[in-house]
Order: structure tokens, then sequence, then C-alpha cells
């Protein structure tokens, strides 16, 4: 059996990162995967990971921890009681993501998204997901003007807008296109999602949901 160690399993982990968030979840192998990872044991992926989606899992894995805790120390230092400022945590973290140059992960998230691989979200552990969860619960506590479904949606929604912009920062820096200065980028984005989340709902919109069978409403959170 190939033996993979600390190191190699880290290379392994951030060359499907970028592979995967370049050519999506189908325009990859593993073997490919294990070549750019600089692997000469071409089952060396199959062996420590078995399948793409245990991959995924060990990306998300990887950098979810420490973007919890730096969203959860935003939290905790900054005047989070208001919407707009629990908002800026999120867009913070995520925008100083943007920045580092050795990571795709955003770019990968953003391309999940676009396969429609939702349900890979589902693989996470059920810390990360409760962190997710216990968040996106502070910011619902501040739109009580919605109903539970539409709070749902405005929410999951306004996450996901985060993560494209934030992803494309990241493709951007990553092929040296002009960007906004970092500080103005972060309050533009904020001040959009504030916008969308806070916006009142319409009558054409509270009539549409009214016909709309609650069971068919299924909104993923992301992150």
């Amino acid at each position: 059996m190939p033996v993979v160690t600390t190191s190699s399993k880290k290379q392994i982990v951030l060359s499907a990162e970028r592979l995967f968030a370049l050519h999506g979840i189908d325009g990859i192998s593993l073997r490919q995967i294990g070549a750019a990872a600089g692997n000469g044991n071409n089952s060396a992926v199959q062996y420590h990971f078995g399948s793409k989606d245990r991959l995924i899992r060990a990306i998300f894995e990887y950098r979810l921890p420490r973007l919890h805790e730096r969203r959860a120390d935003l939290v905790a230092t900054r005047a989070s009681h208001d919407l707009r400022s629990l908002l800026e945590c999120q867009v913070r973290t995520l925008m100083e993501h943007s920045e580092e140059v050795d990571s795709y992960y955003l770019t990968f998230v953003a391309m999940l998204k676009q396969y429609g691989r939702r349900d890979v979200f589902d693989c996470m552990s059920s810390s990360m997901r409760a962190s997710t969860r216990a968040f996106q619960e502070q910011v619902g506590a501040h739109l009580p003007f919605l109903s539970e479904h539409m709070r749902a949606h405005r929410i999951s929604q306004a996450m996901a807008l985060i993560i494209d912009a934030t992803a494309e920062r990241q493709r951007a820096r990553a092929s040296d296109r002009p960007l906004l200065p970092f500080e103005v980028h972060v309050m533009d984005l904020l001040d959009g999602v504030a916008g969308f989340v806070t916006a009142p709902v319409s009558a054409q919109t509270v009539e549409a949901l009214r016909r709309t069978s609650p069971a068919g409403l299924s909104w993923p959170a992301l992150l």
C-alpha cells in the first residue's frame, strides 16, 4: 500500500482544490490530482481519499476551521450587535481569504455552486455545520419582518453573493487583473449585502409565496 505522509496529504488537498476550481469536479480525475501533487504513485489519491466526494470533504476540513475561527474572532471583538457589523464579519473573513496567494478555496466553492453540487455541503462535519447555522441564526434574529422561509432564502442568497464576489476577486488577483482597494471592496460589498437582506418584501413576492407550498422551498446554507 502507498504511504501518504501528512505533507503529501496536504499537497493532494491543495492540488485538488486548485484543479477543481479551475476545471470543475467532473473535469479532473484523481490520477491527474495525484500527478499535480507530485505523487509518482498513481493510486495514492485513491488509496487515501477513496473518492472525489471524500476529497471535497478534506478540502472543507482543511479550510473551514480557520475561516470559522476568524469569523468568530471578529464577531467577538467587533460591535456585532447590529446587522451590518455582523454581516461585515462574514464579508471581511472571506475577503481576507481572497488575498491569500496559495488558496483557490473561494473559486472552488463557487465552482461547486455552478455545477449544482450543493449536496456536497452535506458532507461537512456536524461541528462545521453548527458554526454556519449559529452564525446565520444570529443574522436571522435581525430580520424579524421576514417570514421564516423568506428569511432563510435571503440569508442563503446573501452568503452566496459574498462567495461569488470574493471568488471573483480571487480569480482577478490570480490573473493580475485590476482590483478595487481592499477596504473599498469590503465596504461596497457590505453595502450591497446589507441592502439586499433588509429590502422590504413586495406585495408581488408575498402573493407568489402564498401560492407556493412551503414543502417546495429549500435553500441550502453556504459556509
